[in-house]
């Protein structure tokens, strides 16, 4: 990295490995670097920017929300609020709503709501999760104490109580792990960051009728799959499996900040004034930006795009793998969460992308994924699959990067 970068980051606090790479504008699936480069996003702000960048309709409702109210504070009433709340409930198995800032702070009221409602029941003991290896939670210190990971633990003192992982897929140490003190059980329709993993939808399906057997609730964790990003507005739905409560953020405002907990009303029911708030959850700008994300999404067509999209992109990139076997392994993922398995280290791919003007991003496994916004088109994925092969050419030692310039 160039001295001048260094200084530039003196202040910032160094939790992030950051790229020498700095973007000035974005359109569409483009953003244009401070470098005069021109680079295709299939990152997508790690799944949230889901309608690219500067998408008109969205720069329209924060414009003209900006001129009118920015904040006004959950002491009073929010008409456009209520709105977005009524249309996620209206699109999903859901009866009510918390807004909130985050994908961590959707999964910490998520977890406050199912401790909660054993508590309202008189069931105070119940306050145990179940949770599953590799997945990716948050955060916080109760969300990194529901992904378990030791690297991201590490230096925090002693984990939360209350979570048990379990082997992913694995019903049968599920059903023994669920104790007198088992709340709900928590899970990602697919995992993101634990490598775009999922198991069989028969497995979502076992979870959804133990929880039914043992009066546990089912959380679902659809902060990186929910909006689209698998190919129907929340992937569950893809499964055929409804949750009890279930956690929004990332693409839901579109890139403007905004998180959520769905939940039924027997789930919230433990939910009372006082028992949970947020300073600038829900506020004027967020609801905007989400509710134009719906607007669009909920066209008429806009997921069969997708769906087409995710079709014409794994063909292609199963070419690419069987090209260039030793660079790449397998191709994984729903919708347009894919992610590419490598022989070379992750890592190296992703530079390799980023040297080709393609923007990636790691994930657990050795996988690199490919998370481009759900409106690209099937000219933008021809010419991501030409980044994609010069890529695994130059790492295999056939060619040089220039070949894309």
């Amino acid at each position: 990295m160039t001295n001048s970068a260094t200084t530039s980051q003196a202040h910032l606090m160094p939790v992030f490995a950051r790229a020498d790479l700095a973007f000035d504008r974005g359109e569409g699936v483009w953003l244009f670097g401070t470098d005069g480069e021109r680079y295709l996003d299939f990152t997508s702000g790690v799944a949230v920017n889901s309608l690219g960048h500067a998408h008109p309709h969205l720069v329209a409702a924060l414009q003209e929300q900006a001129t009118k109210l920015w904040h006004m504070s959950n002491l009073f009433k929010s008409p456009d609020g209520e709105r977005l709340a009524a249309r996620l409930c209206e699109q999903s198995f859901a009866d009510t709503v918390f807004f909130c800032n985050s994908g961590a702070e959707a999964m910490e009221c998520s977890i406050k709501v199912a401790r909660r409602y054993h508590a309202s029941q008189g069931h105070p003991e119940k306050f145990r999760i179940i949770t599953f290896e590799g997945a990716f939670h948050g955060r916080t210190l109760a969300t990194l104490a529901a992904t378990g990971a030791a690297k991201y633990l590490e230096g925090f003192g002693p984990p939360l109580e209350g979570f048990d992982q379990v082997a992913l897929g694995d019903i049968e140490a599920v059903k023994k792990a669920v104790g007198p003190a088992t709340a709900a059980i928590l899970i990602e329709p697919l995992q993101g960051e634990g490598g775009v993993r999922a198991p069989p939808h028969a497995f979502f399906r076992a979870l959804r009728q133990l929880c039914d057997d043992k009066g546990l609730l089912l959380i679902f964790d659809e902060v990186q799959t929910g909006m689209g990003r698998t190919g129907a507005l929340f992937a569950h739905q893809r499964i055929g499996v409804e949750p009890d409560i279930m956690s929004l953020a990332k693409a839901l405002g579109g890139g403007f900040p905004i998180g959520a907990c769905l939940a039924t009303a027997e789930a919230a029911s433990g939910m009372a004034p006082g028992s949970h708030g947020s300073t600038f959850g829900g506020n004027p700008l967020a609801v905007a930006a989400a509710n134009a994300v719906l607007d669009v999404m909920l066209k008429p067509g806009f997921f069969d795009h997708a769906q087409r999209m995710s079709l014409l992109f794994k063909q292609k990139l199963a070419s690419v793998v069987d090209r260039h076997p030793d660079v790449l392994s397998e191709v994984r993922g729903e919708g347009l969460l894919i992610g590419l398995k490598a022989v070379v280290p992750a890592g190296d791919l992703v530079a390799a992308l980023r040297d080709a003007k393609l923007l990636t991003v790691g994930a657990g496994e050795n996988v690199v994924r490919l998370l481009p916004p759900l409106i690209v088109t099937e000219a933008e994925i021809e010419e991501s699959i030409q980044r994609i092969e010069a890529a695994c050419a130059a790492l295999a030692g056939h060619a040089p990067m220039e070949a894309v310039r």
